[in-house]
C-alpha cells in the first residue's frame, strides 16, 4: 500500500509539473464505493454471473474497487525520430500493486515513418462492450515486442510477438509459450462501415494441450438505421490454448499438464446510441466452448442492455437489465440468471459516456436451482454449503466511476 500511495503521489506531482507539456501523457481509470446491502454470510457484494465472457452486467454488480494509472513521456531525437517510455501500475481490491504496462517505443524511422516499434509489456486492447466490462478483441498484456500503425495497402497493421510471461506472473517450470498477433484495421466495406481483423497463433509446450489459433472479425457501422446509432457485429473462433479474444488461455495452473485447450465460437451483436437525452448500449451474444479433454460443450447466451436518460446536464437515471443462461451437452441442467439495476446518477454531463459518475444503485437478481448448485461457494449459498441455497439477492450501494 505504501508503494501504491507513493506511486500515485509521484504521478500526480508529475502531472502538474508537465501540465503544459504535450509530450507528457497521463490517463487512467478508477472505481470504488460502499455496499450497504449484500450477502453478508459469503461477503458477496457483486460479481453475479454464470461465468460466461459476456454475462456479468456490471452496473451495480461489480463489488470491487481499484485504480490504474498510465504515465508516458515522449522525447524528440531530431530528424523526425521520437522515442517514448510508458508505465502503468494498478491496484485492485486486496491484491498487491501490479504492472500492467512498462515499455519503450521508437517512431519516425525512415523505413516506416508512421509506425511505432516497441519492446516491453504493453496493453493492446482492440474493442470492448462496456456494459459487460469485456474486451472481445484483445492481444493482452504480456512481455514481448511489436509494431503498431504500420500502413499496408490502405490499412493499419499491428504485429505483436508475446511470451507467456508478465512482469507479475511467470510461467511454470517445464512450460513455454509464445504468441503472434496480427491486427488489421481500417478496412472500409461500405459508407460508414469498417472491418477490423485480429489473428492469433499460439505455440506452447508442457501443457495438456499445446498450440492453438484464433480469428476475430468485427464490423462497425456508424449511423446504423438512424443517425447516432452504431452497430458492431463480432464473428470469432479459436482453438487450443489461444483464447477467443486474442490472448493466451490461462497458463498458470499449478498442474500445467492438466491444462487443456478449448474450441470456441462466438457471435455478438452490440449497439450504442445517443439521441438527445436518451443514450444506451445493448447486446445479444451466443458462444459455444468445447473442452478438448472432456469433449463437453458449454453454451452461453446473453441478452441485455443499459439505458441512460439525462433529466439535466448533471443528473441522469441509469437502468440495466440482463438475461443470461449456461447449458451443457452432458445432461447437466440448464443454468439461468436474471439481473436488473436502477441507478440515479450525478455526472459531469448528460451523455451515456460522460464521466465521472457518482451513482446510488439497487440491483435485484434471481437464478434457478441449477445456477445456485453451480455457485455454492459464492452467490448460490448463504453459508458456503448446499444446505441453504439462495435463488435471489438484492444489492444496494454507492459507486463512483471515472476515466481521464
Amino acid at each position: 500500500m505504501k508503494r501504491f500511495i507513493f506511486t500515485a503521489a509521484a504521478l500526480a506531482a508529475a502531472t502538474f509539473a508537465h501540465a503544459a507539456d504535450d509530450s507528457f501523457e497521463f490517463n487512467g481509470y478508477a472505481r470504488g464505493g460502499a455496499s450497504f446491502n449484500y450477502n453478508k454470510d459469503n461477503n458477496v457484494k457483486g460479481g453475479l454471473t454464470l461465468g460466461g465472457d459476456l454475462q456479468k452486467y456490471r452496473l451495480g454488480n461489480e463489488g470491487d474497487t481499484g485504480l490504474e494509472v498510465y504515465v508516458g513521456k515522449s522525447f524528440d531525437a531530431g530528424n523526425g525520430v521520437k522515442y517514448k517510455f510508458g508505465y502503468m501500475p494498478n491496484k485492485w481490491g486486496s491484491s498487491n500493486v501490479g504492472t500492467v504496462q512498462a515499455f519503450g517505443e521508437i517512431s519516425g524511422l525512415a523505413v516506416a515513418p508512421e509506425a511505432k516499434f516497441w519492446i516491453g509489456q504493453r496493453r493492446l486492447r482492440v474493442q470492448d462492450v462496456h456494459i459487460v466490462d469485456h474486451f472481445l478483441m484483445n492481444s493482452g498484456e504480456y512481455q514481448g515486442a511489436g509494431v503498431l500503425d504500420l500502413k499496408v495497402a490502405g490499412t493499419k497493421v499491428g504485429v505483436t510477438l508475446s511470451s507467456g510471461d508478465t512482469f507479475d506472473t511467470k510461467l511454470n517450470a517445464g512450460t513455454s509459450a509464445n504468441k503472434l498477433n496480427v491486427d488489421v484495421g481500417g478496412i472500409t466495406t461500405n459508407p460508414g462501415g469498417t472491418v477490423r481483423v485480429l489473428l492469433t497463433a499460439v505455440n506452447t509446450s508442457g501443457f495438456g494441450t499445446n498450440g492453438g489459433h484464433g480469428v476475430s472479425l468485427v464490423h462497425n457501422q456508424k449511423d446504423f438505421i438512424t443517425p447516432g446509432l452504431t452497430n458492431s457485429v463480432f464473428l470469432q473462433t479459436s482453438s487450443g490454448l489461444a483464447r477467443i479474444t486474442g490472448e493466451f488461455a490461462n497458463l498458470t495452473a499449478t498442474a500445467p499438464a492438466a491444462t487443456y485447450g478449448t474450441k470456441t465460437n462466438r457471435i455478438v451483436d452490440a449497439i450504442h446510441w445517443q439521441s438527445g437525452a436518451f443514450g444506451g448500449q445493448a447486446l445479444v451474444g451466443y458462444q459455444t466452448s468445447k473442452n478438448e479433454h472432456t469433449a463437453v460443450t458449454t453454451t452461453d447466451t446473453t441478452l441485455g442492455g443499459r439505458m441512460s436518460y439525462a433529466f439535466t446536464s448533471n443528473f441522469k437515471l441509469l437502468a440495466e437489465a440482463g438475461v443470461t443462461s449456461r447449458k451443457f451437452d452432458n445432461g447437466a441442467p440448464k443454468q439461468q440468471l436474471n439481473k436488473f439495476t436502477i441507478a440515479p446518477t450525478l455526472s459531469t454531463g448528460g451523455d451515456f459516456w460522460s464521466r465521472p459518475e457518482l451513482r446510488f444503485y439497487v440491483t435485484r437478481a434471481n437464478w434457478n436451482d441449477a445456477a445456485a448448485s453451480a455457485n455454492l461457494s459464492s452467490f448460490g449459498s448463504s453459508s458456503n454449503t448446499s444446505a441453504t441455497k439462495l435463488q435471489s439477492q438484492t444489492l444496494a450501494g454507492v459507486q463512483f466511476e471515472m476515466w481521464w
